[in-house]
C-alpha cells in the first residue's frame, strides 16, 4: 500500500485514513497504539496489487497481542501464497466504514488528463459501472459523474445507508485541481475510498510520477 502517496495526498489537503509502515512487530503494536485501536493491518509489496487474494489483509485487530500475531500471520501466509512477491514491510491504518468507491486519474495520449469515478467491489469489477471526465472539472461535472451511474442510487440510501454525496464532490474536484496543477503526476488511483455519513476518506492509493 501506498502510505508515501497516502502522506503526499495528506499534505495537499486530501482526506486520507492514518496509516503508518513498520517492519517488525513491535513496530506494529507501538504505531497501533499511536493510531488507536481497532487499526488494520495490510501487507506492503510492490508485487501485490490486490493483497485481499494473497490474504494479505487482517482487519479491526483490537489489542497488542492480535496486532503482533498478525504480524506473523500475515508475512507466512503471504510468503506461502506468492513467495516471489517482494515484502517492504507492513502497514498499520485506522479502521473506516462506509461504501466504497474508486476515484482515478490518468493522462490519455488524445484527451490529455482524464479522471474515472465509480462504486467499487462488483459494481466495478463485474458490472464496469464508471464515470469519465476530462480535467479539470467544476461542481457540475461531479454531481453527474455520481449521478450518471447506474448504481448512483445506493449512494442515496437505496440500501438503507447515509452517505454525504458532497464530500464525494469535494473530493472530485480535490483530484480535479491537483492533477490538473501538476503535470508530474502521470496516474492516480484511490481505491477503496470508504462514504458514510460523516465523508469520504482515502483508504489506498497509488500515484505514478514522470516528466
Amino acid at each position: 500500500m501506498g502510505v508515501d502517496a497516502l502522506e503526499f495526498l495528506r499534505e495537499r489537503g486530501l482526506p486520507v485514513l492514518r496509516s503508518t509502515a513498520v517492519h517488525n512487530a513491535q513496530e506494529a503494536i507501538d504505531a497501533a497504539k499511536a493510531i488507536g485501536f481497532p487499526v488494520a493491518v495490510k501487507i506492503s509489496s510492490p508485487d501485490i496489487l490486490h493483497k485481499t487474494e494473497v490474504k494479505g489483509v487482517l482487519l479491526d485487530l483490537r489489542d497488542e497481542s492480535e496486532v503482533g500475531a498478525g504480524f506473523e500471520q500475515l508475512l507466512t501466509e503471504v510468503a506461502s501464497r506468492q513467495p516471489e512477491a517482494r515484502i517492504e514491510g507492513l502497514v498499520v491504518q485506522e479502521m473506516e466504514e462506509g461504501e466504497e468507491v474508486i476515484i482515478g486519474a490518468i493522462h490519455d495520449p488524445q484527451f490529455g488528463p482524464v479522471m474515472m469515478f465509480g462504486l467499487g467491489g462488483i459494481f466495478v469489477e463485474v458490472l464496469k459501472d464508471i464515470s469519465f471526465r476530462v480535467i479539470p472539472i467544476e461542481k457540475k461535472d461531479a454531481q453527474e459523474m455520481i449521478s450518471e451511474l447506474r448504481s448512483s442510487s445506493i449512494l442515496s440510501g437505496a440500501r438503507g445507508g447515509e452517505f454525504n454525496v458532497e464530500a464525494i464532490e469535494t473530493l472530485l474536484l480535490q483530484v480535479s485541481s491537483l492533477v490538473d496543477a501538476s503535470s508530474e503526476i502521470r496516474e492516480m488511483d484511490f481505491n477503496p475510498v470508504f462514504v458514510n455519513a460523516q465523508g469520504c476518506t482515502i483508504c489506498d492509493a497509488r500515484i505514478k510520477m514522470g516528466g
